[in-house]
């Protein structure tokens, strides 16, 4: 292996650790602090994915670079493509924290009294979501869809990880 291959390999693997370990984090994290209602956290959570998926973009390129255009491998292949498919989820992930900021300041500004509403009601007036009771649940379909597209995600860079591993 040469210099610049090296050079390449520690660039690719220092992006993966670097940016796929808090990003993983933060949309895992996400439902939790949706759930508590914490408008400031989430922002946190929702502008670090959106930092971390674009350094993504980082492991991608250097890895591109090591595999020097030879995508005829299989394996190589199917870390493209399942790549791809963790950042379109990713991209899902942040329209949905976006969505849940939304719906959490809503909850905020106007509260609902207690036993007035659910989340995903639709009000009178062009089928509007109304914020959910005080004490009931808020933006409870983004916190669902993000928990799970945000394990997915894990999942598929573990799989491209096994994938690197036995077969680079």
């Amino acid at each position: 292996m040469s210099t610049s291959d090296r050079l390449l390999l520690f660039l690719h693997i220092g992006f993966a650790i670097f940016a796929l370990g808090p990003l993983t984090a933060a949309t895992m994290s996400t439902p939790r602090f949706i759930r508590a209602r914490n408008v400031v956290v989430v922002r946190l959570l929702h502008r670090a994915t959106q930092i971390y998926g674009i350094l993504t973009l980082g492991i991608f390129v250097f890895g591109m670079a090591l595999a020097k255009g030879d995508a005829k491998e299989g394996w190589l292949s199917a870390s493209i493509t399942l790549y791809v498919v963790a950042l379109v989820l990713l991209l899902l992930v942040e329209r949905d924290q976006r969505k849940a900021i939304h719906l959490l300041e809503a909850a905020v500004a106007a509260p609902v009294p207690a036993g007035a509403g659910e989340v995903g009601a639709t009000g009178a007036e062009g089928g509007a979501e109304r914020p959910a009771a005080a004490k009931g649940d808020v933006a409870q379909v983004q916190r669902g869809r993000i928990g799970a597209m945000g394990g997915v995600v894990a999942l598929i860079w573990l799989v491209i990880l096994v994938l690197m591993v036995w077969n680079g």
